[in-house]
């Protein structure tokens, strides 16, 4: 069986990092990730997917990236259950990422305006990081 996920989006906002109880870094973020076709109104539609990384990969997710960054990241889907403030069960479904790339420029600004403008074939991917973690998620 295969669980693999490969997305590539602008953060929606600032990261979130925060520590377990045992000390382990979390970050969470939801990247914007356009669709390829449009609707009915001819627009394109938007997905909102929540992401989470753990460890090294946190902290650094969570010192690099920014709202309106483009990232991409690979990992696995996961869908949990949880029991609610209300005693409800509910339902979370996330990307549990061990690879990030940042492939916004250091110094471009937040906004989209920049993301197509490199002046050659190697330049936009020059920028480029790869962060690839092999710990155990834990959980």
């Amino acid at each position: 069986m295969l669980n693999r996920i490969v997305l590539i989006g602008r953060l929606t906002k600032d990261p979130e990092l925060r520590y377990t109880p045992n000390g382990v870094a979390v970050t969470s973020f939801t990247l914007a990730v356009d669709r390829t076709y449009k609707n009915a109104q001819g627009e394109k539609e938007t997905d909102f997917i929540p992401c989470v990384v753990f460890r090294q990969l946190a902290e650094l997710c969570a010192n690099y990236l920014a709202k309106g960054k483009l990232a991409a990241i690979e990992g696995r889907l996961q869908i949990r259950s949880f029991e609610g403030q209300d005693g409800q069960r509910r339902w979370a479904t996330e990307v549990v990422g061990d690879n990030v790339r940042f492939l916004s420029p250091k110094d471009s600004s937040n906004d989209s305006s920049n993301a197509g403008s490199s002046t050659g074939s190697d330049s936009f991917s020059s920028f480029a990081h790869e962060i690839s973690l092999d710990d155990d998620i834990p959980f």
